[in-house]
């Protein structure tokens, strides 16, 4: 799949002879190898020369090479200078912080530090509870990774990952209005993660866990939820288990089948795929098969770690034991949150009428979007760039500002189930669409729909 993409957007700033047609021969040769322009600005104009910005979104760096060379090809045009406008947006990361309180004189300096604030200190000391609503922990929240599994580029470290938790918590910011901050930790080791996590909790109201491999990532959300009194979330399983299920369902309502009668078959049985698989089942799915790098997980073998065994048990009750290519044959949904290309289109062809494909693996999808869309009913994927971004902006920020405001200590099954009926019913019966399953992440009411939903839900759990 090669199709230009506004992650790989550059700006070309070229000199060429100034004539009536300079601008339009630079937008062909452009056009001719394949980039999109979005842009073009006239710097400079002289007598015999133009100076012209053009912006264009590209599929790689070496598609943004050949942009470059087949300008340099025209008769007279000079490449001055080439920016990576992705490049440009990190420089000096995304965030900072800003105080809400003014700091004028020495009247606000004595009541926001010394000596003032001594007694906010003695008033938390005395009573801890208090913390919440004298402190930013009533809205912060420790974005946490060690940069073990980050995006669909793996194990890159707790340095490489930061770009990602600045921008996880700049979304937090613009969508629900809760104050993130990245904590990127330079160990992969359980109990040093989960020592650090606890130590760190007094600042924070919750811990949204991010990019963490599996299957360390499972037994430190759980430790941490059973060892801190905020609420412990890992991004990765639960919020794509929301979205996903919110997209399903309204994607079966699309091609009018029902979730308890279709034959699901999940490719990847990580910490997405077996937050998903536990929601759909939960919900009412009973016919779901698994299938990892070896093939169908089944309950006719033994499995190293206790989610694979959860799924062997509680799934493909048939007990199939063969290939992710021979589980789609006449299957109704794909789900895959995997790796690129593992199915194509013969696989897509052969699965059931009206077939639902959600090919999520980023930044390349386990199939194009394209060849799927070629024999399936309703295809999703997690780019932006395509139809159906099944995308976890829609859960996170929304999330957590419910669990924020309930005071919530702790998540539930039913909070999960709540915020995918929330996203799921943005869309409206005359909008829904094969085109159009998921809002976008751009709905203003998504996030204060998921928040209103989660809170109810947690006042629920807390009132029985």
């Amino acid at each position: 799949m090669a199709n230009p993409s506004p992650g790989n957007s550059i700006t070309l700033r070229v000199a060429a002879p100034s004539s009536f047609t300079a601008t339009s021969e630079l937008a062909a040769a452009v056009g001719a190898v394949g980039a999109a322009i979005t842009a073009l600005d006239v710097k400079e104009s002289h007598h015999d020369t133009l100076v012209v910005d053009v912006t264009c979104n590209t599929t790689d760096d070496d598609h943004a090479a050949r942009v470059k060379d087949a300008l340099n090809a025209l008769d007279g045009v000079t490449v001055q200078h080439v920016s990576d406008r992705t490049f440009l947006m990190h420089l000096g990361g995304k965030l900072e912080v800003v105080p809400k309180v003014a700091l004028r004189n020495r009247d606000d300096l004595s009541r926001a530090y010394t000596p003032g604030v001594a007694r906010v200190c003695l008033a938390i000391a005395e009573d801890p509870a208090a913390a919440r609503n004298l402190t930013v922990k009533r809205n912060t929240i420790a974005v946490l990774t060690d940069g073990s599994a980050v995006l669909g580029l793996g194990n890159i470290g707790p340095a490489a990952a930061l770009p990602v938790m600045e921008g996880k918590a700049a979304l937090f910011k613009q969508f629900a209005n809760v104050d993130a901050w990245p904590v990127c930790l330079d160990t992969q080791d359980t109990e040093e993660i989960i020592m650090i996590a606890k130590a760190m909790a007094p600042v924070y109201g919750g811990i949204n866990l991010e990019d963490i491999a599996a299957p360390r990532c499972f037994e430190i959300e759980k430790r941490l939820r059973d060892e801190l009194d905020i609420p412990v979330f890992h991004d990765d399983q639960h919020g794509t288990a929301i979205v996903t299920l919110a997209a399903l369902v309204n994607a079966l309502r699309v091609v009018d089948k029902k979730l308890s009668e279709v034959k699901i078959v999940v490719s990847g049985v990580g910490a997405a795929g077996s937050a998903i698989i536990q929601l759909l089942k939960a919900q009412g799915a009973q016919h779901i098969v698994a299938a990892g790098r070896s093939g169908a997980i089944h309950s006719g073998q033994q499995y190293d770690d206790e989610h694979r065994s959860w799924i062997a048990e509680n799934t493909n009750e048939e007990g199939f034991s063969g290939t992710l290519h021979e589980a789609m044959a006449g299957a109704d949904v794909f789900i895959g949150v995997s790796a690129p290309h593992v199915i194509g289109e013969e696989q897509v062809a052969a699965m059931a009428e009206n077939a639902i494909v959600f090919a999520m693996a980023n930044p390349t999808p386990e199939i194009d979007p394209v060849l799927a869309s070629k024999h399936a009913a309703v295809v999703a994927t997690g780019r932006s760039d395509f139809p159906n971004q099944i995308n976890n902006v829609l859960a996170f920020p929304g999330f957590f500002r419910g669990l924020l405001d309930a005071g919530a200590s702790d998540i539930t099954p039913d909070m999960l189930v709540a915020a995918a009926e929330a996203i799921a019913s943005r869309v409206a019966d005359d909008e829904l669409n094969a085109s159009y399953i998921i809002p976008s992440v751009f709905d203003p009411h998504v996030a204060a729909d998921v928040a209103a939903a989660v809170a109810a839900a947690a006042h629920a759990a807390r009132a029985l």
